[in-house]
């Protein structure tokens, strides 16, 4: 090498910034993760509910879909991995942002087709990613989402389903699906499991 000359070894700066945003991204969602995770034991008084029971791992679960999504930042991975856009009914097609009067909003919603027509409610792979709109027009993850339709599910149970420990409800029910969604990504005021975020904010 000649002298005087210096060569830059580190990464191009846009991985670098890539890198740096999905390190920070990892750190909050874990903090926010831990103090979920102590509200629900406490909450819980150490003791497994009636849904837990039927449901399954609670807060272990959640954990494991937070480290599982993780890949999901990227839109375009989760259209490779089979989520698309929207829902396929043309008079409920859920492809705009949702939001609520008073109680904020959701997002967007990516949703696995072939999964919802299914009773199989697995925590690492939800039937839906929900994403927020950003000021520059970008979107991020912000929450998952579980869905069976309860035709579907009464069909062969008699109880309303459960997952994370939780048990799913009816939103709309013209739309007819037991829901449940988990702000994994994004801190919630109004509770980890609730529909609405009041953070979020649809453009």
């Amino acid at each position: 090498m000649k002298s005087g000359t210096y060569v830059d070894d580190r990464a191009p700066s846009g991985e670098l910034a890539a890198s740096k945003a999905a390190t920070k991204r990892t750190r909050r969602g874990l903090s926010w993760l831990l103090a979920a995770g102590l509200a629900i034991a406490t909450l819980g008084g150490g003791s497994a509910s009636p849904a837990e029971a039927r449901g399954g791992g609670g807060w272990s679960d959640l954990f494991a879909a937070w480290l599982s999504s993780a890949k999901y930042h990227s839109v375009e991975r989760a259209e490779r991995a089979g989520y698309q856009l929207g829902w396929k009914n043309p008079d409920i097609p859920i492809s705009g942002c949702i939001e609520h009067p008073t109680d904020g909003a959701m997002g967007y919603h990516w949703f696995d087709h072939d999964a919802i027509e299914d009773t199989v409610l697995d925590p690492l792979r939800p039937e839906g990613l929900v994403y927020e709109p950003l000021p520059n027009g970008k979107l991020r993850l912000v929450a998952l989402e579980w869905v069976v339709p309860a035709e579907l599910w009464h069909a062969e149970h008699d109880e309303p389903p459960t997952v994370l420990g939780q048990e799913m409800g009816i939103l709309n029910p013209a739309l007819g699906w037991y829901i449940l969604h988990a702000w994994v990504w994004k801190w919630n005021p109004s509770g980890t499991f609730n529909n609405w975020n009041p953070r979020v904010i649809c453009p």
